[in-house]
């Protein structure tokens, strides 16, 4: 049994990891085709671009991005205790919910795009970047209920692989798009008189890779499901279980997972939207220019978010790896697995969390100065020094939101969530009219809204399954290994720009960064030998550990 526990321990963290690498792959393709995607489009392009997705998003949220952790979290339910023809079911029923809600939801934002544009968002030529998002809306909803399917099964591969298609194909069709639809802008620019068209269209052209990385995606999943089909088809004429469920029952229990869960995804994203439209509109009443506020709020996008989201992408894979092992372990396990399973995939969390926060904010204006050839990156690097500790909360934030709607407690992350939502409203709106702090007011309150999330949620795990968070080895141990991480990469990135320049001084004060910290962080005790073999490559890594002699006799 401990055998057989340990495996699904460390299957987890390899399935979660997986993810995690996709993740961090498609964040670095990301980051390496937005700096001609921003040399293209402009930071007024960029802009209108990043407006015309923070209403994409909200959409995503209301269609899509529920139904990956909810299909996942009823069919690993189902499929733990062998019940084969029913975790089909739940597919089928997530299927038919996904073509009719996201179908609806793209044609009203096809159609209601111009009142969109004008209105809320103080932004008119956003439109066509919003136009040309529409239709992804119901690609990604079919996406991932196919990708939740997978995931509910324990594979994360094809989720994994269609991630990394998908951005590649996003990379190369954006900045295709971006350059030829910038053409068409300043040919209509001249008629009309008003330059802002070539951002915005360029911005648009930009989008078209979204729906067409989207789409080979779906493709990809599609054809894979179908080689899976013949595997699971065998499993459920094996499936031996006497409960039926109907499809009455399951879309009323799917509804019931699903609201939830879009209420807080909803408020849990959607400061992003509030963001931009507060912003905006308060700039714009400031006599701020139009071309001003897109430019920072295209800063605030393209370049900030861009290095911020890497380290994320670790919490979002781990968050969708954890939630079918996390239901199996509910459905089969005792508490204390339970909180070993929590405790497990935090500290892993935190373990990256800490160092990516300390190295963003060091190395700042160096990175920034590496990916983005703008003529000036002070405003990006100031941003992302002030807003690199939001990783830090943002990551175990995530996680939380997962594990308390693992435990089948729905609404809890809805009301932290909502409850963080207005300290972090109130805190722009005083930040930007009383101390007018601009875009930085923006930075800032993100990370008292992810801090607050974090605080309520792990209070609220206290007080229902009586977890408590470990510290020093979740937290201080890999603090102090960052901080020698920091002062080692800062040492380097000296020395090397005396002879090799800033560029290549900052590609190695990363390369030396990395090893440092893991190193340290073994000498201090911050992980075990166990917990090392447990990860994937963990033989290997283990044996390199061993051989460098890391490790003392009292973690052995």
């Amino acid at each position: 049994m401990a055998e057989r526990r340990r495996k699904r321990d460390k299957n987890f963290l390899v399935q979660g990891s997986i993810l995690a690498f996709a993740g961090v792959i498609t964040k670095i393709i990301g980051a390496v085709y937005r700096i001609p995607l921003t040399n293209t489009v402009g930071t007024e392009g960029m802009g209108y671009y990043n407006v015309a997705f923070s209403i994409y998003t909200i959409a995503l949220m209301l269609t899509s991005y529920s139904l990956p952790l909810a299909v996942s979290k009823l069919v690993s339910a189902r499929v733990a205790i062998g019940q084969y023809r029913n975790a089909y079911k739940v597919f089928k029923c997530a299927l038919m919910f996904a073509i009719v809600a996201s179908g609806i939801v793209s044609l009203a934002i096809f159609f209601g795009a111009e009142f969109i544009a004008n209105t809320l968002m103080s932004m008119d030529l956003s439109v066509y970047a919003l136009r040309i998002l529409a239709p992804c809306i119901f690609v990604v909803a079919l996406l991932g209920v196919i990708r939740g399917f997978f995931q509910g099964n324990g594979s994360m591969m094809p989720t994994a692989f269609s991630q990394v298609i998908e951005q590649i194909v996003n990379a190369v069709a954006s900045i295709v798009g971006a350059y030829l639809l910038l053409q068409t802008g300043k040919e209509i620019a001249k008629t009309r008189g008003d330059d802002s068209y070539g951002p915005a269209f360029a911005a648009a052209g930009g989008t078209v890779g979204t729906i067409m990385g989207a789409f080979v995606a779906l493709l990809f999943v599609f054809v894979v499901f179908i080689a899976y089909y013949q595997l699971f088809r065998r499993k459920m004429r094996r499936d031996r279980s006497r409960k039926r469920e109907s499809y009455r029952k399951i879309y009323r229990i799917l509804l019931m997972t699903i609201a939830p869960v879009i209420l807080s995804a909803t408020v849990y994203n959607i400061s992003d939207f509030l963001d931009t439209a507060i912003f905006n509109n308060i700039m714009a009443a400031q006599g701020v220019s139009k071309t001003e506020y897109a430019s920072l709020m295209g800063i605030f996008g393209s370049q900030f978010n861009t290095l911020i989201n890497v380290p994320l992408s670790v919490a979002t894979a781990l968050a969708s790896s954890l939630i079918p092992s996390l239901v199996a372990t509910v459905q089969t396990g005792s508490r204390k697995q339970v909180h070993n399973k929590i405790d497990t995939a935090i500290r892993f969390n935190m373990m990256i969390a800490i160092p990516c926060a300390v190295g963003l904010t060091i190395l700042a204006k160096p990175l920034m100065d590496l990916l983005f050839y703008t003529e000036d990156n002070t405003t990006a690097a100031l941003m992302l020094q002030l807003g690199a500790v939001s990783v830090v909360f943002f990551c175990p934030s995530t996680l939380t939101n997962s594990v308390l709607q693992g435990l089948d407690d729905m609404m809890t992350p809805v009301k932290n969530s909502s409850i963080a939502l207005a300290v972090h409203v109130l805190s722009l709106l005083v930040m930007l009219v009383a101390f007018k702090w601009n875009i930085y007011a923006v930075v800032m309150s993100r990370t008292i809204f992810a801090a607050t999330v974090y605080m309520l949620n792990s209070h609220a795990l206290r007080e229902r399954i009586g977890y408590v968070q470990e510290r020093k080895r979740t937290f201080i141990l890999p603090t102090i290994a960052a901080g020698i991480m920091g002062a080692v990469a800062v040492i380097v990135h000296l020395l090397f720009e005396l002879f090799a320049g800033t560029r290549i001084a900052t590609v190695f004060a990363l390369l030396a960064a990395v090893p440092t910290y893991g190193i340290a962080l073994v000498l201090l005790g911050g992980v075990t030998e166990d917990e090392i073999e447990n990860m994937p490559k963990g033989a290997l890594l283990l044996s390199i550990c061993r051989k460098m002699h890391l490790f003392r006799d009292v973690y052995r």
